[in-house]
Parts: structure tokens; C-alpha cells; sequence
């Protein structure tokens, strides 16, 4: 076990000094969520001077609703794009040279992973810094930024398990993308991250509710803006760690299938 930790680690540390040194990826990873909250947010910060808005909302500011869904759609972004330093190793040669070393081979999507949760609490702790300058507040404090910074970390997962599984089979990075292309967009807009389920059509609604996004989203809502009601709080929970699992664990299957 001992040994199998220290692979995990030095796998993890490699995918950190990649990120660290890619520093047009930081600016990028940094700067996208703030001009969501920028200027998607102040645009449509005028929808809470309609009291049916706001009751929809559940708040008079349009941006303390919308903070939870920039961050789980940055764990999107950083998970589903996880895929591609396997695709890379694999051009370079250096894929090979992870299986042919004596360790498991579930250390390399597992130290992968580790590094996408690690990245997205970067990512996540920028939100909330220019969420805060704007004048959103979490009303649970501390403990409530901690929760969602965690279960932003899970969704980073669930979808960085996917993206690695998808790699794992994939051969071209082009592929890659424009799975990913397919994939995020139709995640976002079917989701209750930017615009509350109760004013999207029938056909939506349906579609929001089973959507993973919104497992995610609402509970990281319901903490910010009203508390800790874990009745609210706990299905999202729930769903967001089985998902979680079953990604780590499809990943794991998929990557030993396909590189054996």
C-alpha cells in the first residue's frame, strides 16, 4: 500500500510541475471564471429588479446565485480536458515508459485525478476571491466555503474520470476535443448553474433534474444562500460521491483495458 501511495504521488507531483510551469493554462484557468462573473453576471444582474426573478432566484442578487454555477462550470472545464495529458504522454513516449516502470498502473489515472482536484481547488479559491469583491457573500462562513470547494473537487473528479476513460480509448487529441466540445455545452445550458430550473420549459426541467451539473449545483446553493439544510443538501451529496466512484473506478478499468 505504502508503495502504491508513493506512485500515486510522484504521478500527482509530475501532472503539478506540468500545470505550474504552463503558465498561459493558469492565466487562462484564472481569468475565464472571472469574466463569467464579470461581465455574464453583471449582464444579467438586472433580472432581480423583477420580483418574479427574484423569487425564482431565491435571492436579489443575481451574482450570489450564479457563483456556485461558475464554480462547478470551471470543474467542468479543468475535469473534461483531464483526458489530454494522457494523450500527450502517449505522443511523447513517456506513457510507455509510466507501464513499463514497476508500479501499478491505477496509479496513473489516480495521480492524474489527485492533480485535477488539486488544480480545481486553485481555480475554485479564485471564484470565490472575485465573487467576494463583488459583493457575494457565503452565509455559512468558512465551514460552507470549505463544503463547496469539496464538492466542486468531486464533480472535478467525476468528470476527470470520464475524460481519462474516454483518453484511455482515444487515440487523437482532436478526437478529445471535440467529444469535450459536445459534451460541455449541452451540460451547461441543460443545468440549473446559470438560470433557475422553475423558469426553464417542461422538456428542460426534465432534462435538469437527472443532469449532473445540478446534483452539484444545488447543494453548493443552498449553502451559500440559505444554510445548512441537509435535507436539501444531502441527495446532491449522495449522488455527487457514487458518481465520483463509479468515474474513479471506470477510469481505472478503462485505462488497464486499454493500454494492456
Amino acid at each position: 500500500m505504502r508503495r502504491t501511495l508513493s506512485d500515486i504521488y510522484w504521478v500527482f507531483w509530475r501532472e503539478m510541475k506540468r500545470f505550474i510551469h504552463q503558465k498561459p493554462r493558469i492565466v487562462t484557468s484564472i481569468i475565464q471564471p472571472t469574466l463569467w462573473l464579470v461581465l455574464v453576471g453583471s449582464n444579467l444582474s438586472g433580472l432581480t429588479r423583477n420580483p418574479a426573478a427574484v423569487q425564482a432566484l431565491g435571492t436579489g442578487n443575481y451574482l450570489q446565485f450564479m457563483t456556485p454555477g461558475v464554480m462547478i462550470m470551471t470543474a467542468l472545464f479543468g475535469g473534461v480536458f483531464g483526458g489530454t495529458t494522457v494523450l500527450w504522454d502517449r505522443r511523447l513516449g513517456f506513457l510507455n515508459k509510466m507501464l513499463a516502470a514497476p508500479m501499478p498502473r491505477a496509479a496513473i489515472p489516480l495521480g492524474k485525478l489527485l492533480s485535477l482536484m488539486v488544480q480545481s481547488w486553485i481555480q475554485v479559491i479564485v471564484i470565490l476571491v472575485v465573487s467576494y469583491l463583488l459583493g457575494v457573500r457565503i452565509i455559512t462562513g468558512v465551514p460552507g466555503i470549505l463544503f463547496m470547494i469539496l464538492l466542486a473537487s468531486l464533480f472535478e473528479i467525476v468528470m476527470g474520470g470520464i475524460s481519462l476513460s474516454l483518453a484511455a480509448n482515444i487515440k487523437s487529441i482532436e478526437s478529445l476535443f471535440a467529444i469535450i466540445n459536445f459534451i460541455t455545452l449541452p451540460l451547461i445550458f441543460t443545468s440549473n448553474a446559470i438560470f433557475p430550473i422553475t423558469t426553464m420549459p417542461t422538456w428542460l426541467q426534465s432534462i435538469a433534474i437527472i443532469n449532473p451539473l445540478t446534483y452539484a449545483v444545488t447543494p453548493m446553493r443552498i449553502v451559500a444562500m440559505h444554510g445548512w439544510l441537509w435535507p436539501m443538501i444531502l441527495p446532491g451529496v449522495l449522488v455527487l460521491v457514487l458518481m465520483a466512484t463509479a468515474s474513479v473506478l471506470l477510469a481505472i478499468s478503462q485505462f488497464n483495458r486499454a493500454v494492456a
